[in-house]
């Protein structure tokens, strides 16, 4: 498979934007505050932003809300830093329906296999429902940042869901790309945010805590 230069894409676009003298509306899926930092601070200044976070997929609650939590709490440090307040959409959490409905029947797959994919796109889909709904120019997934998940998968998830609700387009995007790791390490150390060792779901739990179990009786 030919990869493509999402990254590329984004820069080329956000040109164009700039120059109609114009900033659309965007919104921005994010699961996290440190995966928010550098994404933010790239579309802020050419989009009118908003976050959308829903996140069902994160196992237990209290897990859910720490990132909800430092998601807020870096907004607000960082207000001056992005040059607006940022507001945030919150979709109520109900991870055992979320569980059922689209990771069960996946339970055994590795980490990003089709359990990986099945919520990626479930998510992209509420969310773009929602940007759709709600008349915004673009929609755009901030997990393109992390190195755990393969931009191409999500940016072709995001381009057929833009076939499915039209008038929102979608934003390519590959933010670890052209600096945008290594300026999302240096905030998550500046606001010194709280940075999960999970992705999220009950089995990415469960893996993670086999992994150390591992690793504690190979020392």
């Amino acid at each position: 498979m030919i990869k493509i230069d999402y990254q590329t894409l984004a820069e080329e676009s956000v040109k164009n934007i700039a120059l109609s003298g114009h900033k659309p509306t965007i919104l921005m899926h994010v699961c996290c505050g440190p995966c928010t930092t550098s994404p933010i601070l790239f579309l802020s200044k050419y989009f009118k932003v908003t976050l959308i976070f829903n996140n069902s997929n994160i196992y237990p609650k209290a897990e859910h809300d720490r990132r909800l939590l430092e998601l807020e709490r870096f907004l607000n440090q960082a207000e001056s830093l992005i040059g607006e307040k940022i507001d945030v959409l919150k979709v109520p959490y109900d991870n055992e329906e979320y569980t059922k409905k689209y990771l069960s029947s996946y339970k055994n797959e590795p980490e990003g296999g089709a359990r990986c994919r099945q919520c990626f796109r479930a998510r992209m889909d509420q969310a773009y429902a929602l940007a759709s709904a709600q008349n915004f120019d673009y929609f755009v997934t901030v997990m393109t940042i992390s190195r755990q998940k393969n931009s191409q998968i999500l940016n072709k998830i995001g381009e057929e869901l833009s076939k499915k609700y039209p008038n929102t387009k979608y934003f390519f995007s590959d933010f670890k790309k052209h600096g945008g790791q290594e300026k999302r390490n240096e905030m998550v150390k500046e606001f010194n945010l709280y940075a999960q060792d999970y992705c999220g779901c009950i089995y990415s739990l469960t893996a993670r805590d086999e992994r150390q179990k591992k690793q504690k009786a190979s020392n």
